[in-house]
């Protein structure tokens, strides 16, 4: 194995160097892919602590490839002025970037549901965190064991 080797001045900077330090970007950003990381986006997106209801979320136990993991989302809630999910919040806690998706509902939306695919880069938890109009927090998880990387095939 070569030890590359960037040095500090602009002038020198080479093809070889800049790739080195991308790399040591993408490496450093992989080394963040935690559950805290995941707890602390979702943290800062909906103030308090979910509970564990009204929220299913539909994903395969196993995922043969994790470029493409179906996932549904669904919240048990009248959409009413009164009553309604205000936002859902996605999260994978094994990627390298937790946030999956944001989705935003007002009453007309008649129900709060959502399909989409995920890409999953090892086996991790996928969670969902719906915000009431009220305030009020709920979230489901379910753990995806991912046999192929959704990373890299």
């Amino acid at each position: 194995d070569e030890a590359i080797t960037m040095t500090t001045t602009p002038s020198a900077l080479t093809r070889r160097g800049a790739l080195a330090a991308i790399v040591a970007v993408i490496a450093a950003r992989q080394a963040e892919a935690t559950p805290e990381a995941a707890r602390e986006w979702l943290a800062g997106l909906a103030k308090g602590t979910p509970q564990d209801a009204k929220v299913t979320l539909k994903a395969p136990e196993i995922a043969e490839n994790g470029m493409a993991v179906p996932l549904t989302v669904s919240v048990d809630s009248e959409m009413s002025d009164k009553s309604y999910v205000k936002a859902l919040y996605i999260a994978a806690d094994g990627n390298p970037n937790p946030p999956v998706a944001i989705y935003e509902f007002t009453p007309l939306a008649g129900k709060a549901e959502v399909a989409l695919r995920v890409k999953l880069s090892q086996t991790q938890n996928l969670i969902a965190v719906a915000e009431m109009s009220d305030g009020t927090l709920y979230r489901a998880s379910r753990e995806v064991k991912v046999t192929i990387g959704g990373c890299g095939g």
